[in-house]
């Protein structure tokens, strides 16, 4: 999506960043995982079939697109930004006649990085910049009945259940934004940061040089 091409967004733990290019082999190296497959529903890509996905998911105006970083090494300016990468997270406005509807996905691609509060982090500010800067009202999420923890996750967020799908092995979970949802999701992420990424990757590099 062209709003968030240049926009980063930093909280405790995790760094949001526009998906770009230069993610795009390590994403690619994710997703040969049969684990990955299966949790986000998606067939294996080839590396160029991967970078014509970024491209669109840069250009598409129903898809909303942010790589998570952690923040300890991406604060590291010797660190290159794809050896931070540890997984992604989605919104898709998937009704052209409501653009208020959103659909949410995320995915910790790391192994070593689950569990640990991230995915929540990375959900709180990804809700609230869909509130504050998208115009989102209504959020829905599709999870497979047997990824446990993400349903725990988004009933922790507030989600309800409003239907499963035996056939796609799925639950739909929601949320509707009114005032005070929206309050207590700025609240909520209160601690995020809006950056303009093409100067904070400049200033990193900077502090390489120096």
């Amino acid at each position: 999506m062209k709003v968030n091409e240049n926009t980063l967004l930093e909280g405790h733990a995790a760094v949001l960043v526009p998906y770009k290019a230069e993610h795009v082999p390590r994403y690619h190296e994710w997703m040969k995982s049969a684990e990955l497959q299966q949790l986000t529903a998606s067939e294996p890509l080839t590396l160029d079939q991967e970078y014509d996905m970024q491209k669109s998911w840069r250009e598409d105006n129903d898809k909303c697109t942010f790589i998570i970083l952690d923040k300890q090494r991406w604060a590291d300016p010797g660190v290159e930004e794809e050896q931070c990468m540890v997984g992604d997270v989605n919104i898709f406005l998937t009704d052209p006649t409501d653009a208020s509807l959103a659909e949410l996905e995320i995915m910790i691609a790391e192994p070593s990085y689950r569990g640990r509060g991230i995915g929540k982090e990375v959900m709180r500010m990804m809700m609230c910049y869909a509130v504050t800067k998208l115009g989102v009202k209504k959020f829905q999420a599709k999870i497979g009945l047997d990824n446990e923890v993400s349903i725990g996750m988004f009933k922790k967020l507030h989600f309800q259940e409003a239907s499963v799908c035996k056939v796609f092995k799925e639950v739909t979970l929601k949320m509707m934004v009114d005032e005070s949802v929206r309050t207590r999701l700025q609240s909520d992420a209160a601690f995020m940061k809006e950056l303009d990424y093409a100067q904070t990757c400049s200033g990193r590099q900077e502090l390489v040089s120096h």
